[in-house]
């Protein structure tokens, strides 16, 4: 027993833990020495966490505090406006808010001053540097790269090179086990052509769209949208000089452009006098432009269609056999990985905003009636950064919350999902402090969502949404039933029938038809979608009125309607099985988006040895990284090479992906490239019965015989241990030879 305690205090020693009392827990019954449960499992999670990348505590410290004090400033600043707009308040009360503004300023000036020299320290000068030694590392270690380079490429297209697509399949591989494998969900994989009658349905043709603006002299095109969020964005950052007034207008911009109609978004654009960003000339008004890829199916060229903008229409157009598949019971999901295509119109920011890209997608159908989800007490705990839209209207910050006790989600399944996007996103790597959901405002929900939310993830560019969680009711289904004619339902069966009172929409069509014409159709179909609410709704309303302003989705407007258009009336009738239509929980993935942050929350520079230059460092965990590990021969030698090849072949045939260095160069310099790619172990072939095996970020190494190499890697990479376990087992070795 005093061997074990010794062996637990070896092991905290060894990761820069001082214990004042030795674990007791593990203690209380009779156990291994070589099991995991002999070291607690916060120590586990803890050593789990050296891996992933983290900022300097000094460096978080300031970054909240800066956080804190834009929070007072913002109250301070609307505490000013009201003083100001009260005909009741003092001059002087007046003047003693502002002061106090201004030291408040003073005071975030002398925490940024703080903030910048200790990054600058850190090696990150700014978010530009930054961001540049990234991308210049990924492109130079092939992680991708420009299409068409040697044509000098394309805007919005890139090739993922052999690291980029291991990173990107090793990605992949996880989210099919977290999501697929784990909720036994069914995966499909459907063409990326569409037609044109599908994209119809779905509201793609001809709602699809972005605001574009030209350059009235070049022609170059621009998206309306950006260049004012770019323009109140820098005023907000730089403006040193912006009153209150003006940055309060700039911020309510920012907070209702998604909602600006074509006018609305020209007028600001010329209110402000923007330009042109490359050549400062005048714009024109903003027009819409659609981004999907337009095609034809055949060669006649009469079937029209388009690249898909999206992975889900072919879930919901297979419902009906997916349902039959599981058995006709509820509920169940459906998941799918591929290509989606999106005309850009001004590509940037590198793999954030592409022009093909890998979505996957997971489209949950559930009851309308009953959303709750049997697993959510797995994750009703789970504490993270969440952003309901009161925070943002009140202009608060994300707060971490229980997503058991948020309250502000709208349903159990989508809460379940939004705690398993949290597990998936942490577990690649990304840093849970960096890492928020943000609940969509009411003007950027469609009006058929029950409600939304993205996982939003912190880099150098901003929080860029990577996620997005949202109940989308039963619109997708409803859609494709009335444009298809086949009932894309779900059925309940009753013990015994039930008498049922359901209400019996008549749209009366030669009205409808001497009123809107070609349009006839489209009022009908939405007519006969409403739900049993918006049906009684409407009905109130044309009997007290006469007449109803009704909104036609597919039209994109609203119609008037009068009493002879449409009958609406309640009957009685005994029903054996209740058929409806399922509401759709969706999850969707950008997993270039989230690739990119996790370059950039993986990446730091350390100094080497010489302390003359600065390393660059993927810290990706083992489960992401490219390759898992390399051998390398201590010096060039026969017996060691063989060695090397042997260990190469054992860990093959375990299926680990690795690489043989047998350069000549010197053992650092052979560190210093597979920390560059984030190989998270190195294997040093010194002799011929063991080697050492270095872990890249503490730099610790351990002695480990030949045949038990492929072993340890395996259950290392796999998750089954950790290093501090595997640590715990081996011998620690000290480097015979300069690292780094």
């Amino acid at each position: 027993m005093h061997r074990q305690l010794i062996l637990v205090q070896k092991v905290y020693t060894r990761v820069g833990l001082v214990l004042q009392t030795p674990p007791q827990k593990p203690f209380l019954k009779p156990i291994s020495l070589f099991s995991k449960s002999l070291i607690p499992s916060s120590f586990r999670i803890f050593t789990t966490n050296l891996r992933s990348p983290l900022m300097d505590p000094q460096e978080t410290s300031l970054r909240q505090a800066l956080a804190g004090k834009q929070a007072a400033i913002d109250a301070q600043a609307n505490a000013v406006r009201e003083l100001k707009a009260s005909k009741a308040a003092e001059k002087a009360a007046i003047d003693a808010a502002v002061e106090a503004l201004k030291g408040l300023k003073m005071e975030k000036s002398s925490i940024e001053e703080e903030l910048q020299s200790i990054v600058k320290s850190n090696g990150g000068d700014s978010k530009e540097t930054f961001r540049q030694n990234l991308i210049n590392t990924l492109e130079r270690k092939l992680f991708y790269v420009p299409s068409f380079k040697i044509y000098g490429g394309v805007a919005g297209l890139y090739d993922y090179g052999p690291p980029g697509c291991a990173v990107k399949q090793n990605v992949l591989t996880y989210w099919r086990q977290h999501f697929v494998m784990q909720e036994n969900m069914l995966e499909v994989d459907c063409p990326c052509v569409t037609p044109e009658v599908v994209l119809k349905a779905s509201g793609h043709v001809e709602k699809f769209t972005d605001l574009m603006v030209k350059d009235e002299k070049t022609g170059a095109c621009y998206r309306a949208d950006h260049l004012l969020k770019d323009f109140c964005k820098e005023k907000l950052e730089k403006d040193l000089s912006l009153s209150a007034e003006k940055a309060a207008e700039f911020k309510q911009v920012l907070a209702l452009l998604d909602d600006f109609s074509s006018e609305e978004l020209g007028a600001k654009i010329k209110e402000y006098g923007i330009t042109a960003p490359d050549t400062k000339n005048p714009l024109s008004d903003p027009y819409p432009f659609n981004l999907m890829f337009q095609t034809s199916i055949g060669p006649s060229g009469l079937s029209s269609g388009f690249m898909r903008p999206e992975t889900a229409q072919g879930i919901f157009v297979n419902f009906k056999d997916l349902y039959y598949y599981n058995g006709n019971k509820l509920p169940f999901a459906a998941a799918q990985i591929g290509q989606a295509f999106r005309n850009e119109i001004s590509p940037r920011q590198g793999l954030l905003r592409v022009r093909e890209f890998t979505l996957a997608e997971i489209e949950h159908f559930v009851d309308p009636q009953d959303k709750s989800h049997r697993k959510f007490r797995e994750v009703a705990d789970l504490e993270f950064f969440m952003f309901p839209r009161e925070l943002q209207v009140s202009g608060e910050s994300a707060k971490k919350m229980v997503i058991g006790d948020a309250g502000t989600v709208n349903n159990e399944t989508l809460g379940y999902f939004i705690g398993r996007v949290y597990l998936f996103l942490t577990s690649l790597g990304i840093d849970k402090e960096r890492l928020r959901f943000r609940q969509h405002l009411a003007n950027e929900m469609a009006h058929y969502a029950a409600d939304c939310w993205d996982a939003e993830i912190e880099c150098s560019y901003g929080w860029i949404e990577c996620v997005g969680i949202a109940d989308r009711s039963a619109y997708d289904l409803r859609a494709h039933t009335d444009k298809s004619g086949v009932s894309l339902v779900a059925h309940e069966k009753y013990a015994e029938p039930k008498e049922v009172e359901k209400v019996v929409i008549t749209p009366v069509k030669k009205e409808l038809g001497l009123a809107f014409k070609g349009n006839q159709k489209m009022v009908v179909e939405a007519l006969e979608a409403m739900d049993e609410k918006e049906a009684m709704d409407m009905k109130a309303n044309l009997e007290s009125k006469g007449e109803v302003e009704f909104n036609v989705c597919t039209l994109g407007k609203s119609v008037t309607l009068n009493d002879k258009m449409v009958t609406i009336k309640k009957e009685k009738k005994k029903e054996h099985q209740r058929v409806f239509t399922p509401s759709v929980i969706e999850p969707s993935f950008g997993i270039g988006r989230i690739i990119y942050c996790l370059y950039e929350h993986s990446f730091y520079t350390r100094p080497s040895k010489a302390g003359d230059e600065q390393q660059n460092v993927f810290r990706f965990p083992p489960l992401v990284a490219p390759i898992k590990c390399t051998v390398f021969p201590l010096v060039q030698n026969q017996q060691y090479e063989e060695v090397a090849e042997q260990i190469a072949k054992s860990l093959a045939g375990a299926g680990i992906s690795h690489k043989i260095d047998t350069t000549g160069t010197s053992i650092g310099k052979r560190y210093a490239r597979t920390d560059e790619l984030g190989v998270p172990f190195a294997i040093t072939v010194d002799s011929t019965s063991s080697v050492t095996i270095r872990e890249r970020d503490n730099k610790q190494q351990i002695r480990v015989n030949v045949d038990e190499v492929a072993s340890v890697i395996k259950e290392v990479t796999d998750g089954q241990s950790t290093w501090a376990d595997v640590q715990w087992r081996y011998p620690a070795h000290s480097s015979i030879s300069a690292d780094e």
